[in-house]
């Protein structure tokens, strides 16, 4: 799943050239060029990121900043604020604020991606918890033994949640079949690696549009991985 980032500028220019180079990153972006509509669009859009420069229109950059972190819908937004305003006593508004970074105009437009793409990667390592683990629109919570796909429920039996668990703790490292009978079975006698291929089968049938995330490794076994 791509990330959508909502970038907030009263400049046409600034939010072309942002967008531009986020898109190529292979980034979503939706935007807003003033304060009023970049917190409806917060609350409409759930952006994985927001870039938000400071001057703005009817409301001010931080004010949106502080309002965004009032709101437990959108207080776990990563924020970068984007602008003009470069005096150290700027930034530390900013940072009190609650931004995440700061950059200010001009910018380098591959800087600022590479800021956007490092935030993601802290927030998405923060997430995956030892209780709960995100890969893309499928979450899972270990302790409550729930498993969700895009907001949606599903339902797994004990040995596929833990095969699913497993996956997910060693995101992106290929398990071979022998592995997985010895973490998922501990080697029941009576498991064979085609018993392991019928469970990933069903899994992927169950996890709907998630399942593109589980992949096989022909000759070897399986990776669960955003990538």
């Amino acid at each position: 799943m791509r990330p959508r980032i909502l970038v907030v500028d009263d400049e046409p220019d600034a939010v072309e050239l942002i967008a531009f180079n986020l898109k190529a990153a292979g980034c979503e972006v939706v935007s807003a060029a003033d304060g009023e509509e970049a917190l409806k669009q917060a609350r409409a859009s759930k952006p994985d990121l927001i870039l938000l420069d400071l001057m703005l229109p009817e409301i001010d950059g931080l004010e949106v900043c502080k309002i965004l972190r009032r709101d437990t819908a959108t207080a776990r937004i990563p924020l970068i604020m984007v602008t003009a305003k470069a005096e150290e006593i700027d930034r530390v508004l900013g940072l009190e604020f609650g931004a995440d970074d700061y950059v200010t105009k001009p910018f380098s437009p591959r800087e600022l991606v590479l800021r956007v793409k490092n935030l993601l990667r802290r927030r998405q390592a923060e997430e995956n918890t030892a209780d709960q683990l995100r890969i893309g629109p499928l979450t899972i919570d270990i302790p409550r033994h729930e498993v969700m796909v895009g907001g949606q429920q599903v339902e797994l039996t004990a040995t596929e949640f833990k095969l699913l668990v497993i996956l997910a703790q060693r995101q992106g490292r290929v398990q071979t079949r022998d592995q997985l009978l010895q973490d998922v079975w501990e080697y029941d006698s009576v498991i064979d690696t085609r018993t392991i291929d019928t469970h990933v089968r069903r899994l992927r049938e169950k996890l709907g549009p998630a399942a593109k995330y589980l992949g096989t490794v022909r000759g070897v076994g399986y990776r669960l991985t955003e990538a």
